[in-house]
């Protein structure tokens, strides 16, 4: 059993501030709220009080299970290399329950309308989330849970290391671009760099993998 730590005493305060925030602006919020969001970052449906407390406690039940199994994966990791990075690991699950809480908490302020945009904070939190996990890729040991889990990176440790030093580049630099952007765009041209960047930094280290293996591994890709 693990011990009770700093990143969890952490992880309980931020979990607990947007139910906190919840609670206290849920007697003011009116009786009729914004409850889904079209992709222009305007509301396109309307809801009860009732139905809209839904999307927040789905985010911070989804925001307590990550956490809890990245906190707790050296347990069911069958390489069992995860216990050689468990403290990255827990960083991971404390940044999605910030992101998660964020998320929520943007979704609060959005029932009570005074021109409030919620893409303008869930997008520009991805992006920070984006550097976050760029800034740790290095750190991360080949595992079927987190990092970009490529067929040759996980039978190659090199692979595995070359893969991730590129990616944490791409990703720390390609965050903190799409933060600046989306907060500076018009919402649809926002949404739209932020998917296309999104594919890039995803696409590119997949390929530089594969182009690494070919390279260290002729024989096996010509097979």
């Amino acid at each position: 059993m693990k011990k009770f730590n700093t990143l969890d005493a952490a992880a309980i305060v931020i979990w607990l501030l947007p139910v906190a925030y919840l609670l206290y602006i849920f007697p003011t919020l009116p009786a009729t709220v914004p409850v889904h969001f079209g992709i222009n970052g305007t509301v396109d449906r309307y809801g009860s009080k009732n139905e809209f407390l839904i999307g927040p406690l789905v985010l911070t039940g989804v925001s307590a299970f990550v956490y809890l199994l990245f906190k707790y994966l050296p347990a069911i990791d069958p390489k069992k290399s995860v216990k050689y990075g468990d403290s990255t690991f827990q960083k991971i699950g404390l940044a999605i329950i910030l992101l998660m809480a964020v998320l929520s908490i943007g979704i609060t302020l959005s029932a009570l309308g005074k021109g409030f945009k919620i893409d303008k904070i869930i997008l520009p939190a991805m992006g920070l989330f984006f550097a976050f996990m760029g800034n740790i890729m290095h750190s991360l040991k080949p595992n079927y849970f987190a990092g970009l889990r490529t067929p040759w990176a996980l039978e190659d440790p090199d692979n595995w290391r070359a893969t991730h030093r590129l990616a944490g580049k791409l990703w720390f630099a390609g965050g903190l671009v799409i933060t600046v952007a989306v907060l500076l765009l018009p919402t649809i041209a926002g949404f739209i760099f932020f998917m296309t960047i999104m594919l890039v930094l995803v696409l590119i280290p997949v390929i530089y993998s594969y182009k690494y293996f070919k390279k260290h591994h002729p024989n096996k890709a010509s097979e």
